[in-house]
């Protein structure tokens, strides 16, 4: 794995441009959020994410969310009432995770039978700035192993990820706070996570 330094508040483009191509390339990389590190790989590329299942415990039964540029990209992947946007316009960019149904953009592998979709708009300049560079949604699962505590510490993300990943965009120090998960499927949205974030 490939640890770079990253400026939190103002993220060099060439180093975006590293972790973009490892993305294209169908590769794994572990970047800052607005809650713990992400680990990601392309939203559109089938053998990535079967390789984050894989490192995640292989269960597609869960949610493997991804990041979005802006509300305007989720109603591309998501179907999104009157009501939800309202609440999503008024939480987002933020510390959340959203429960949408999908659209068919959304890869099958992500689905598994299901018909709903995670969906997070970081408030996170790093995040920001690789999707601008990369133009595609990224998987946005925690950095962590199954059975593990949430790390912040870059070191032992290094040591956890070292031969499991192929970047680590480190901006120091992360929290070890979960998104807030809020399922907006049904006419009254459900709290199904408490994280980080108000309610």
């Amino acid at each position: 794995m490939k640890r770079i330094p990253i400026h939190p508040e103002n993220p060099q483009g060439r180093l975006l441009k590293t972790a973009v191509n490892v993305l294209r390339d169908g590769g794994l990389i572990v970047y800052p959020t607005d809650t713990i590190y992400g680990l990601g790989c392309d939203l559109f590329n089938k053998r990535a994410i079967e390789k984050i299942y894989q490192i995640k415990g292989n269960d597609k039964r869960k949610y493997l969310s991804f990041i979005c540029p802006d509300l305007k990209g989720i109603s591309e992947y998501a179907y999104v009432s009157n009501a939800a946007y309202k609440i999503m316009r008024r939480l987002l960019p933020g510390p959340y995770t959203f429960i949408l149904n999908a659209t068919r953009q959304v890869p099958k592998v992500l689905l598994e039978k299901r018909k709903t979709v995670g969906i997070r708009v970081p408030d996170n300049i790093v995040c920001h700035a690789l999707l601008a560079e990369f133009g595609n949604p990224i998987i946005s699962t925690s950095a962590s192993l199954p059975a593990q505590d949430y790390i912040g510490d870059p070191d032992a993300i290094e040591s956890t990820f070292s031969r499991k990943v192929d970047l680590f965009l480190d901006a120091g120090p992360g929290s070890v706070e979960q998104s807030t998960v809020i399922d907006l499927t049904q006419d009254e949205p459900v709290l199904l996570r408490r994280g980080k974030g108000k309610v």
